[in-house]
């Protein structure tokens, strides 16, 4: 079926008696701001009801949700199992992500409790691949640590030596529309592009691209640098772990800007400690729920991992910021809107996570 988009579709709202209701959880000013936006581009915005929180979806802040059929929510809300049955019973019928993973979903119990659920399939894929060559860039050259030396009056050059990206060999995993962009970009810079994935790409477009396909051993072996950007699952989760570090290239970088769970954060600090891995830049953290999106400056830190990944030079760690562009927000809550829109006029929604 063709694909509604949100001008063709908001230009035939039937006539609705109450306002469609919606909470969106894990609210920050700029969600607000790009969402706000968004709706007033709409052909009856008074027909939409949204309001926002910045508590996390739990099962202490489910009840919140009572008296709204829909709930917007993002990468560390929780969708268990325990939080959707109260959701289903105050009501709701509606959960959309605002994001492309849905793993914080359990996709089978909001099937039992005939809870829908749309997700953004894409926002701006080119915004995740940006930040995650960015970070590579920061840690090649040492930006990071050049930029607290001079701010402190240190104008030396020792210890901050890189290496020239043409002709390095990068590992790409996941070659979805973000891995798509990241591989132009190391393209970009003249490097050789092995990558991997389960769904792979028609012979002609990898042409285009300019990469080879490669067994993830071959890839460990052989890649100075290895960015991630593959979903996670119960087949992926820990794929990064002592085991295939071990396989790798001694002083390989490794960015992940898609899940924590996909490196076993341990395994990654003991790696760092010997220097098989050379640097790593991490956008996402398995235990980041607790943590990102808060204020911790004057609060003690209690999860020693994560504490010792602040504490390496060699690391540089962002809070789940790749996606932020201003162009990934406007796509986000247009998507969004679409999906609520459908479910309000055919029950269904447009966007809905594989299982």
């Amino acid at each position: 079926m063709k694909r509604r988009t949100l001008e063709s579709a908001t230009s035939h709202v039937p006539e609705i008696s109450t306002p469609y209701r919606v909470l969106i959880y894990s609210t920050k000013e700029y969600d607000k701001l790009s969402f706000d936006t968004k709706v007033k581009d709409l052909k009856q915005p008074e027909k939409y009801e949204i309001h926002y929180t910045h508590e996390r979806l739990s099962k202490d802040s489910a009840k919140n949700a009572n008296g709204y059929e829909c709930i917007c929510i993002f990468v560390n809300d929780d969708g268990s199992r325990e939080v959707l049955e109260k959701l289903k019973q105050i009501g709701v019928k509606l959960i959309v992500l605002r994001c492309a993973g849905y793993n914080n979903i359990d996709l089978k119990a909001a099937e039992e409790f005939a809870i829908e659920i749309g997700y953004v399939p894409s926002y701006s894929p080119n915004a995740i691949a940006e930040h995650a060559v960015a970070l590579v860039m920061a840690l090649n050259r040492r930006l990071h640590r050049a930029y607290d030396r001079v701010r402190n009056g240190d104008f030396r050059l020792d210890g901050l030596v890189g290496f020239d990206m043409n002709g390095k060999t990068v590992g790409v995993l996941g070659t979805g529309r973000i891995g798509q962009f990241t591989i132009r970009i190391f393209r970009g810079f003249g490097c050789r592009v092995l990558a991997y994935d389960i769904y792979k790409m028609q012979d002609d477009d990898r042409h285009a691209l300019g990469f080879e396909y490669a067994e993830l051993d071959d890839i460990y072996a052989q890649a100075d640098i290895l960015s991630i950007h593959l979903p996670l699952d119960h087949k992926t989760k820990h794929m990064i772990n002592a085991r295939t570090i071990d396989k790798m290239k001694k002083g390989i970088i490794l960015v992940n800007t898609a899940r924590g769970g996909l490196i076993d954060s341990k395994a990654l600090l003991d790696a760092l400690k010997s220097g098989q891995v050379a640097g790593a830049g991490l956008d996402v953290y398995e235990y980041e729920h607790k943590y990102f999106s808060h204020d911790f400056s004057s609060t003690v830190i209690e999860d020693d991992v994560l504490l010792q990944l602040l504490s390496y030079p060699n690391v540089i760690l962002t809070a789940h910021q790749a996606f932020l562009t201003q162009e990934a927000l406007c796509s986000i809550a247009k998507t969004t809107l679409e999906n609520i829109y459908s479910f309000m006029t055919s029950g269904k929604v447009l966007n809905v996570p594989k299982t």
